[in-house]
Order: C-alpha cells, then structure tokens, then sequence
C-alpha cells in the first residue's frame, strides 16, 4: 500500500504576483499537465485564505485555467492600501507567490516523477 507523499507546492507548480492597488493575483501553474487536477482539489481558495490569514484578506476568489493547467487566485486586501498607502516592505506583494509556493500539499506516489527537484527521502 502506497501513501501519498508531502511536498511543497513549488514542486508541483511556480506562480506569478502581479498587483493593482490593495488587490494581489497570485497564478499557480503546473509544471505538468497530470498534476493540474490535483493542484484544482487542493488549493482551494479557503486553503489559499488560511494560507494569508496573517495578511487578512477580505476576500479570495479563483479562477482556473485548464487549457493552461493554471489557475489564478484574487487576494482583496492583502497589500496594506497598495503602493502608495503601504508601509510594508513589499507594497506591490510580488512575495506573496513564495509564501504560497511554500504551502504542503499531498501527491500520490504515481505522480511524484511530474515533480520538479529532487525527491523527498
């Protein structure tokens, strides 16, 4: 019997960040298409909300892609005002897809050759 095995996101997937005003968009794409349909179960945008609870967002939404095997999440709220207003370090947030790449999820061990890096011990 096979357990699936605990990864960073950043194996499955990389992000873009992009911003306007106090709004940041965070993709998520697949590094290959078989592991989309795991990467739609688990990053749901309560998962992502929880994810930038310390950011205190007022509302994430997703929007998938899968012609792209990509999805992209909408964070309200999370860039304390955007440029301008912020006294944050990161006002555009471009961070932010690090903080989300970083976030565990499980892969059958079917799927662990689509990981990109090396495989856990």
């Amino acid at each position: 019997m096979s357990h699936d095995i605990t990864v960073p996101l950043y194996r499955a997937a990389h992000g873009r960040t992009g911003d306007k005003g106090d709004r940041s968009n965070i993709s998520v794409i697949a590094w290959h298409p078989s592991l989309y349909p795991l990467l739609v179960a688990q990053l749901t945008p309560e998962r992502v909300a929880a994810c930038f609870r310390h950011r205190s967002p007022s509302r994430v939404q997703r929007f998938l892609l899968p012609k792209l095997q990509a999805m992209n999440f909408v964070l309200d709220g999370v860039l304390d005002g955007g440029v301008n207003d912020a006294l944050n370090l990161d006002t555009h947030g471009k961070a932010l897809s690090f903080l989300l790449l970083d976030m565990p999820i499980e892969v059958p061990p079917s799927l662990a050759r689509q990981l990109a890096g090396q495989a856990p011990p």
